[in-house]
């Protein structure tokens, strides 16, 4: 797709200064610009390369002023990030706005969807599933029976939605995520062997969730797993059964959260974090990277470590533990002496 630098003036509300005609047809970082591609200036730490970028179009800022000749097409906005930021997402919609159902698919007899649904190849609709308008499924993509999809949420290539799912408006599921398999249930019987738990319940995503790629999901074994409106997961996170974590928390890759959590609102937790099962972590929390919970957190905690931490105590004990050998032999040449 080629755009000139006044189209992108006209989305971004813009100033052109230089050739409004310019063409471009992709993005590059301002240090690595080539002849057709857009960048942007944001950082003034990066102003020296606006000098030199071969990129065709460069959004700045309307307060930047040039200290030398330019070649390149200058687009003059108030924020550059924001706006190359919007250009992103207006990009993302424009590659994304496919439509129509394309063979082979199977769409069940009993399953019903809005206008406008794009289905891509290999694609299985189970029966009773109900899509929104606007809904995106794009190529190898599983929905198995009376799942219900809202409006405008779009589905990635291969991923799996077992049956029974409720995902709401505007969410996004990534390439091979996996929502609403079984919960890790069972139970030893007399000759140490284990049976099977059923796990009868479902998935909840309320609006606006995003989920990464190959994370997983597990139904609740009676009741639903929750990720409520505006949470956001990284790739390869585990949810186990019967978990609810509240609105706007964002959770980084690796982390894996066990059965019957709750997580409260706008929480942040770092990247391969262990959270025990049957506890309660409250809002606004922070949790480093690699940390282990195995209790539960109040309101507005900061932790780190494993086991975890407030934060301020994890640094004060992190100073003792790198001088413990010199502590040991301190102690060591004391008792000789």
């Amino acid at each position: 797709m080629k755009f000139t630098a006044q189209q992108i003036a006209g989305i971004l509300e813009g100033d052109v200064v230089g050739n409004p005609e310019a063409e471009v047809s992709k993005l590059s970082k301002i240090e690595e610009g080539t002849e057709g591609s857009l960048t942007f200036l944001a950082n003034p730490k990066y102003t020296s390369h606006i000098y030199t970028t071969e990129a065709t179009v460069a959004i700045v800022n309307k307060s930047f002023i040039p200290e030398q000749e330019i070649d390149t097409t200058l687009i003059k906005v108030e924020d550059a990030y924001k706006s190359f930021s919007k250009l992103l997402e207006y990009y993302n919609q424009v590659k994304n706005n496919k439509t129509g159902i394309e063979q082979p698919s199977y769409v069940a007899d009993t399953a019903k969807y809005g206008e406008n649904i794009y289905l891509g190849a290999f694609a299985y609709i189970g029966e009773n599933v109900t899509l929104g308008d606007n809904v995106k499924i794009f190529p190898n993509a599983y929905l198995g029976d009376n799942v219900t999809v809202g409006d405008n949420t779009v589905i990635f290539s291969g991923a799996k939605i077992y049956s029974e799912t409720v995902i709401g408006n505007s969410c996004v599921i990534n390439a091979g995520a996996i929502i609403g398999a079984d919960g890790f249930g069972f139970a030893p019987n007399e000759d140490g062997e284990y049976n099977k738990v059923p796990q009868i319940g479902n998935v909840i995503l309320e609006d606006f969730v995003d989920i990464g790629a190959a994370t997983t999901i597990d139904r609740a074994t009676l009741g639903s797993t929750v990720i409520r409106r505006g949470v956001k997961l990284d790739n390869q996170i585990q949810i186990a059964h019967n978990v609810e974590i509240g609105k706007n928390t964002v959770i980084a890759a690796q982390t894996g959260i066990a059965g019957s959590t709750k997580i409260g609102e706008n929480c942040q937790i770092g990247g391969q974090v262990g959270i025990v099962g049957h506890i309660t972590i409250g809002n606004n929390v922070r949790i480093q990277a690699q940390s282990g919970i195995g209790r539960n957190v109040k309101d507005n905690e900061v932790l780190q470590g494993s086991p975890a931490l407030p934060y301020s105590d994890y640094n004060k004990s992190y100073v003792h533990f790198k001088n413990l050998p010199k502590i040991v032999k301190n102690i060591n040449d004391l008792e000789k002496k």
